[in-house]
């Protein structure tokens, strides 16, 4: 029989020669460093603001630092404060936080001293909001315009990979949730070589920017919860239920979005939506407590430092009143991301489930609620199961997530996404 003698496609793309991916070592260590620096910066000031607004001020007026006229007060001046920024500043503080994401618009340089301004105040002021976008958005701009100066024929794109990059890293303490989101990113694209010549660079900053914030600031996520070890059906099922809650409960904060955004559009202008943003953050850390105040990872120790401390109508109060704050916080203008707060809300809602039924693991209950909640917030699967995994930091737990992901993403894939247009219409 007549062999065909036909050449054969080679199975995979080429590689991409050493002497090619070596040249972009050195501006993705600088741009990794230069990246966790401002998020360390930025953070610090806004640790510094809210230690003067929220202990030696009340303190020296006599007032409770937590108390519920304290609470206004300060949020109510935070709206002011952010909507002065962004009637004032030159460049209004960037673009409305409700279109933006994880994957940041290249701003102006003149755009990004009112939009670091702005979420300086908000991190301190307590609206539940990251800052995650915004600081993104700063990164990827000065990559970008000290990119084109330096080296004029290097793409755009590439400086954006690794800002972005760099400040995942920067912001989880390690480079592997910048991977995992850079390699969602990549899906469906058509890349030159190998997947991990594509990731070579943004790799080495996003190890860049972790390292340097484990070196400033030493970050964990680990909330050292009760330990687990091996999973039963039990636990199995329980991640199933909680996982879907979660989803589902982020599915009405994404439907809820477009109609509050609305509300708050009708009133034109900043100085009247941020204040009334102010007021309406006010009533609902009245009813939730200071725990849901900020972006929530501090508070979210605080939880879990103690699972058996509150009932499960308090956890559930908690979990209704942040979700509804960070949906507050994004439609009235607080420039700030939303990935934090929701590993609240995650956080929360699982710690719920635990106390609405003992037999299941507080570490169970945490890593599911979390899952949920992001993969619906931010139909960001990997980074979601990486949250949901380093919050807990135990091997046993992934096998469970794998499985309790998949009806969760059954109930939010092909919806509308937590991010909106510039005409007010969900992203899909």
């Amino acid at each position: 029989m007549a062999q065909d003698s036909a050449p054969q496609a080679p199975s995979a793309a080429p590689a991409t020669p050493a002497r090619a991916l070596l040249p972009t070592l050195v501006p993705a260590l600088l741009v990794g460093v230069v990246s966790s620096l401002v998020l360390l910066g930025v953070s610090a000031a806004a640790e510094q603001l809210q230690d003067v607004l929220w202990q030696n001020v009340p303190d020296a007026l006599g007032v409770g630092r937590y108390s519920v006229l304290w609470m206004f007060v300060v949020l109510v001046a935070t709206g002011i404060a952010v909507g002065l920024v962004v009637w004032k500043v030159p460049g209004h503080a960037g673009p409305d936080p409700a279109t933006t994401g994880l994957d940041a618009p290249v701003l102006p340089p003149a755009v990004l001293p009112g939009l670091l301004l702005a979420t300086a105040f908000m991190l301190a002021g307590g609206p539940s909001l990251g800052p995650e976008n915004p600081i993104i958005a700063v990164n990827v701009s000065l990559a970008v315009w000290l990119g084109a100066k330096a080296v004029p024929r290097a793409p755009e794109q590439g400086w954006v990979a690794l800002a972005e990059a760099a400040t995942i890293g920067a912001l989880f303490g390690t480079p592997v949730a910048a991977a995992l989101v850079i390699s969602e990113a990549l899906a469906g694209r058509r890349i030159e070589g190998r997947l991990w010549d594509g990731l070579f660079a943004p790799l080495a900053a996003a190890g860049a920017g972790a390292l340097t914030a484990t070196l400033v600031s030493r970050p964990s996520f680990d909330l050292h919860l009760p330990p687990f070890g091996q999973p039963d059906w039990g636990d199995l099922l329980a991640a199933l239920v909680i996982a879907s809650a979660g989803a589902l409960l982020g599915i009405c904060a994404v439907y809820a979005l477009p109609y509050v955004h609305g509300a708050f559009r009708r009133l034109r202008h900043p100085m009247l939506m941020l204040p009334a943003g102010g007021v309406v953050l006010g009533a609902l850390a009245a009813l939730g407590g200071h725990l849901t105040l900020f972006k929530g990872l501090d508070e979210i120790t605080v939880l879990a430092h103690d699972p058996e401390g509150w009932s499960a109508g308090e956890f559930a109060t908690m979990t209704v009143v942040k979700l509804a704050a960070l949906l507050v916080a994004t439609s009235c203008g607080f420039r700030g991301g939303r990935v934090f707060p929701a590993v609240f809300v995650g956080t929360a809602l699982g710690l719920c489930a635990h106390a609405l039924l003992p037999g299941v693991h507080p570490a169970v209950g945490v890593s599911a609620g979390v899952l949920g909640i992001l993969l619906a917030i931010t139909r960001q699967g990997w980074v979601s199961l990486f949250v949901a995994a380093v919050l807990v930091a135990s091997p046993g737990i992934l096998a469970l997530l794998c499985l309790a992901s998949l009806p969760a993403w059954l109930l939010v894939t092909g919806r509308p996404q937590m991010q909106l247009r510039a005409d007010g219409t969900a992203v899909r």
